[in-house]
């Protein structure tokens, strides 16, 4: 199974180290047993832009420190997908080597409201983007936070990756 993590940094607030922020969104991924070759985007963009996707999107306004914009792999229309193959020119069945990856989605992080989250809370800079990252991702691997027992489980589980990869280097 393949991991691809996109990362890029659209802001200019705070030096961002996409290569660290990349490899904890892989080894993140690595420890969920996904069966298919997945990809992953993790962007880190300015407020007025985490501002305008909040309100785009879900219909809040004002700023947050994290979005997670999942891609459902199943398609919402009725018969088969393009991408499925079939009999006709350039069909049939794709060898493993050809399959293409699961979009998970898009995580998108702003590292100035993490940089004042971190301020706030008395942490690093580096631990605050860290619970992001791995927040954003569990969001897109189908967890949430609405009801008290789904967030004492996302908790927990955020804790257990940072632990396992965070801890230590921040």
């Amino acid at each position: 199974m393949a991991i691809d993590v996109f990362a890029a940094d659209e802001q200019s607030d705070r030096p961002i180290d996409l290569s660290r922020w990349t490899q904890l969104a892989r080894s993140v991924l690595d420890t969920q047993a996904l069966k298919e070759d997945v990809e992953v985007s993790l962007l880190f963009v300015d407020e007025p832009t985490i501002v305008q996707l909040r309100e785009r999107f879900l219909g809040e306004s004002g700023p947050t420190d994290v979005l997670s914009f999942p891609i459902d792999p199943e398609p919402d229309h009725g018969g088969r997908s393009p991408d499925e193959g079939g009999t006709g020119p350039g069909g049939g069945l794709a060898s493993d080597e050809d399959a293409i990856p699961i979009l998970l989605g898009d995580v998108v992080v702003c590292p100035s409201i993490a940089a004042r989250n971190a301020s706030e809370r008395s942490v690093a800079f580096e631990d605050e983007v860290a619970l992001l990252v791995v927040h954003g991702l569990l969001h897109l691997l189908g967890m949430d936070h609405q009801a008290d027992d789904e967030a004492e489980r996302m908790e927990q589980r955020e804790q257990q990756l940072l632990d396992r990869f965070n801890r230590g280097s921040g």
